[in-house]
């Protein structure tokens, strides 16, 4: 099973996903996609390591994602992966020679064939103004996109806000 979590900043979405893994009583693998390129991005990665069991295998990936979850789900194991924004901003502005839409394809693909647990998170970014800026509005165009797909092919959907989980869908 697939499940999608959304959420604004601080919203509660990683703890949700967090405790979605821990309660599946199956290994879990945690694919952390944020590359540290400053102290304040290097803060947010304590807090979440802290808050992260140990026994948690983690791996660190910012663009290959699609790989990674092909070779690491397993039927009998659960997957993490924090976060896709992150994911998006490394594969549209990080130094790649891989267009985006690769990535996206590469990732949308591989989702239809995993055989084991995962949970995505994932910044809802598209509820606020819309950007000045061209490239924050790619961002948050390309983010949106991105969910919408996403969404309309996993079975559970939730988004997660003051730290309530709200679920938006579930064919489970």
């Amino acid at each position: 099973m697939i499940e999608l979590v959304l959420g604004g900043a601080r919203s509660g979405k990683s703890r949700y996903a967090e405790s979605v893994a821990k309660v599946s009583n199956k290994p879990v693998i945690y694919i952390a996609t944020s590359e540290v390129r400053d102290d304040e991005m290097a803060q947010r990665v304590a807090i979440h390591q802290s808050q992260r069991p140990t026994e948690w295998q983690v791996i660190e990936e910012p663009f290959a994602l699609a790989n990674m979850l092909h070779l690491h789900s397993h039927v009998d194991n659960c997957i993490l992966v924090d976060c896709l924004t992150l994911w998006l901003s490394n594969c549209l502005f990080g130094q790649t020679q891989t267009p985006w839409e690769d990535y996206k394809q590469q990732l949308l693909s591989t989702l239809k064939t995993l055989p084991g647990q995962v949970i995505l998170v994932s910044n809802e970014v598209g509820c606020g103004i819309v950007p000045l800026g061209e490239m924050s509005r790619q961002f948050v165009d390309q983010a949106g996109w991105l969910h919408q797909a996403i969404a309309a092919q996993v079975p559970k959907v939730t988004l997660v806000t003051a730290g309530i989980p709200m679920h938006i869908k579930d064919i489970s």
